[in-house]
Parts: C-alpha cells; sequence; structure tokens
C-alpha cells in the first residue's frame, strides 16, 4: 500500500503513527499481544479500527513497528553508554541507570521484548530476535570486560576467559536486568534515580564493598 505524508483530520500522518504507536505499545506492554485487539488500540488512539489497519496493515505489523520503535530508543541508549569510557562494574552500573532513565516515562515497552503470549516465529519472532541479540551483544562486550579485569584465572582449556564462562555471566547478568526492571515494574512508585542507588546498594552488598 502507497503511503502518503497527508495524515487524517489535519493530523499530519508522521504525528499520527506516533499517537497510535505509542497507545499500541502501552496495550501490548501491559495486556500482551495476545490479549491486545486492533480495536482496542484504535479505542486508546482515539480514532477508528480501519485507519489503524491503513497505517500498519495488521496486529502483527503494528506489533513489530512498536518493537522496533521501543528496541531503537532502549539499545541506541545501552550503545550511547557502551561507547564511553567506563568499563566493569561502573560500565554496567551506568548500563542501568541509563535503562531506567529511558523507561521511566514508558515503563511498558521492557515487556514487548518478554511477551510469551506473542509469536516467535515468522516476522514477530525475528524482529524480537534481532533487538534481544541486540541487547545480548553488548551485554556479552561488558562481561568480557569484566572478566578481564576482574583477571579471571585461566580455564582448564587454556583460555584466559573461557567462551562459555563469558556465555554464562552474560545470561546472568540478562537475568539480573530483567528481574530489576520486573521487579521496578511493580513497584510503579519507585523513580529511575531510586532504581539506580538501590542497585548500587545491592551491588556492593554483594561486592562487599562500594559501588
Amino acid at each position: 500500500m502507497t503511503r502518503t505524508n497527508t495524515g487524517t483530520k489535519g493530523v499530519p500522518r508522521l504525528d499520527r503513527e506516533q499517537q497510535i504507536l505509542e497507545a499500541a505499545s502501552v496495550e501490548f506492554g501491559t495486556q500482551g499481544y495476545a490479549a491486545t485487539s486492533v480495536a482496542a488500540v484504535a479505542a486508546k488512539a482515539g480514532i477508528s479500527k480501519p485507519l489503524v489497519y491503513n497505517y500498519f496493515g495488521s496486529k502483527e505489523g503494528l506489533f513489530i513497528a512498536c518493537l522496533e520503535r521501543a528496541g531503537s530508543i532502549l539499545a541506541d541508549e545501552i550503545e550511547r553508554i557502551a561507547r564511553g569510557d567506563s568499563v566493569g562494574i561502573e560500565r554496567g552500573m551506568l548500563t542501568l541507570a541509563g535503562i531506567f532513565a529511558t523507561l521511566e516515562p514508558q515503563p511498558h515497552i521492557w515487556k514487548l521484548f518478554f511477551d510469551p503470549s506473542a509469536p516467535t516465529t515468522g516476522a514477530v519472532g525475528d524482529a524480537i530476535a534481532h533487538y534481544t541479540q541486540r541487547i545480548s551483544k553488548l551485554a556479552d562486550e561488558g562481561v568480557s570486560e569484566l572478566m578481564a579485569l576482574a583477571g579471571t584465572p585461566p580455564h582448564a582449556r587454556g583460555a584466559p576467559s573461557d567462551v562459555l564462562d563469558i556465555s554464562a555471566m552474560t545470561a546472568v547478568w540478562l537475568s539480573i536486568v530483567d528481574s530489576l526492571v520486573t521487579w521496578w515494574l511493580d513497584h510503579p512508585s519507585e523513580t529511575a534515580d531510586d532504581m539506580t542507588q538501590r542497585c548500587g546498594r545491592l551491588i556492593a552488598a554483594l561486592l562487599g564493598g562500594t559501588v
């Protein structure tokens, strides 16, 4: 379908798209893919259901557009931190702070990537995999730096930092991040700064020092 730059009722097309995506992200992020209907999104956006189809083609297309928007927002922030000079625990703390600050005005977008009701195959599955792999790659880089700085003892196979050790630690880190964000979503009165300070205390307790 050929798209024009003209929106509806005088609203520029790009503005209307953002309006729909914001409404859809809330619905998908709070209700889940399976329980969200195009009609519900249209009602939340204050437009007609046919207009949503006109812009995004299908529920699947709408969900993918939400993923792309959310993925860019989160991954771009994590990559910005990765390009800085911080390493090790400092990079991890800055990453958590960046994630919390990015999510604070729109916490629901985190759930888009961890929705058990979303398709795991096809275009939706590919979109989820693309962004989760992008974030996982950044986590792997950070963990590799951390283990190198910690002077990880040589593995029995001779590698200074065994690939499987890094893989296991990356999985642990990603699980910690997801658990912290999920806990935060269950405690909406907590601010992004509250969460950053709390993570500092928790990590310091684990390390037996100060972060």
